[in-house]
């Protein structure tokens, strides 16, 4: 069975953070933007709810490839990650751009929280058919799907395209 695909457009990000945004009702500290996802609807959001201290998480999940099952399992490598200190005591708001599986926004929220932050999760897509907590859900989201999304920061934009459109 294919898996559907959906790209998003610009003006399509504007209206999913346009549709976030009555949703907070809490003042978030600061941002933890989750790499490289979640770092332009949460550049987006930062603007709009005029969070100051914005910060950056990346993650990753290593696996051996010839066990593909034994990546669910796996335990995240925290790659880069604020400090326990910038976290303390703080309403964080973290932010990617879908939960799919949940397991790096989730890993992130656990880390956070263990620093001793309050930790809100936040995603332009929220994926339930293929996250692997059947209770947990981000805090917010703006839209559900069940499709692959593309999304205009992930369209093939590097070297090889500039040449492409270079004049002769």
């Amino acid at each position: 069975m294919a898996r559907r695909s959906e790209l998003i457009s610009w003006e399509e990000v504007g209206k999913l953070v346009d549709h976030l945004i009555p949703q907070f009702h809490t003042e978030f500290d600061a941002m933890v933007l989750i790499t490289r996802g979640g770092i332009v609807p949460g550049g987006m959001l930062c603007e709009a709810l005029e969070v100051m201290d914005v910060l950056t998480a990346s993650v990753d999940f290593p696996f051996e490839v010839e066990r593909e099952a034994a990546k669910l399992y796996a335990w995240p490598a925290f790659i880069q990650f604020p400090e326990d200190s910038q976290l303390r005591g703080r309403r964080v708001l973290i932010v990617d751009d879908v939960w799919g599986s949940g397991r790096t926004i989730t890993a992130v929220k656990n880390r956070v929280s263990a620093a001793g932050g309050f930790p809100y999760t936040c995603v332009l897509h929220f994926n339930p058919y293929r996250s692997l907590f059947s209770e947990a859900r981000p805090n917010y989201y703006a839209a559900t799907t069940d499709a692959y999304v593309i999304y205009p920061w992930e369209v093939d934009r590097g070297p090889d395209r500039m040449l492409l459109n270079e004049p002769e």
